[in-house]
């Protein structure tokens, strides 16, 4: 098999959260950024860092007293993750990254942020989340987009907020996804093709 340069993808994505079943961007609308009345951009992500899916699967091996080797597996398990580290320390970022666990409030020339107490058995908040990044090129040699919509997910993020000279403030951010369905996919992909 010949290598296809086309398919080697590098580059930064953009990542937009909204609410748990915001209407979703046509798939033909791939290449234009989703409508900013339903999907929050997030900003900047610290340089040298990914906005990243990782799907794992874990496969449980089927055994039988009589053979030494594995007969089959079946899937038993499937983990869905998003990852960003997010360089613009804004409150509706951190409320983002926290399941809008809190109040953002505003007076004259303030605004303030206070987390929610809440029972630990209450239902959290769920999100969705868009990746825009690249695909392959096409066949033309254009440029081309790929969309990921992690359709309901929550963030495990552990906020810190630190204040250094040299260093921005950052919000690492980890999102895991989860069942949405029968008939609806917990992460769609769309590849431009023209």
């Amino acid at each position: 098999m010949a290598v296809d340069a086309f398919n080697i993808v590098m580059g930064p994505a953009t990542l937009y959260f909204g609410a748990f079943g915001a209407t979703e961007p046509a798939d033909s609308a791939v290449a234009s950024p989703p409508s900013g009345a339903v999907w929050t951009d997030f900003g900047g992500t610290a340089d040298g860092t990914d906005i990243g899916l990782e799907v794992d699967l874990t496969y449980t091996d089927l055994m039988v007293d009589q053979l030494i080797d594995s007969v089959g597996a079946r899937l038993t398990k499937r983990l869905l993750q998003v990852s960003a580290t997010l360089e613009e320390a804004t409150m509706q970022n951190m409320l983002a990254a926290q399941n809008q666990l809190g109040t953002i409030g505003s007076g004259s020339g303030f605004a303030t942020f206070d987390p929610i107490t809440a029972q630990s058995s209450t239902q959290p908040t769920y999100t969705s989340l868009i990746i825009d990044g690249w695909a392959p090129t096409l066949n033309t040699g254009a440029a081309a987009r790929r969309r990921i919509i992690v359709r309901k997910c929550l963030s495990a993020t552990k906020l810190a907020m630190s204040f250094e000279k040299a260093k921005p403030s950052l919000f690492t951010t980890v999102w895991t996804g989860y069942y949405v369905s029968s008939t609806v996919t917990p992460y769609h992909v769309v590849d431009q093709t023209s």
